[in-house]
């Protein structure tokens, strides 16, 4: 990952400069990958007999 890629994916998720302080890479890239999975929605879910027959 680029310098400019990662700036660019602090701004998508709301970062300021003064944040990256408290937050190492590997967190932002958790809290970027999170937020995309905030989009995503299933069309099935789990129920617990599903679970229970796992």
């Amino acid at each position: 990952m680029t310098t400019p890629l990662f700036l660019l994916r602090c701004v998508q998720i709301g970062l300021s400069i003064r944040d990256l302080d408290l937050l190492t890479i590997g967190m932002v890239n958790d809290m970027y990958a999170e937020s995309r999975n905030d989009e995503c929605h299933y069309a099935t879910l789990a129920t617990q007999e599903d679970f229970d027959r796992f």
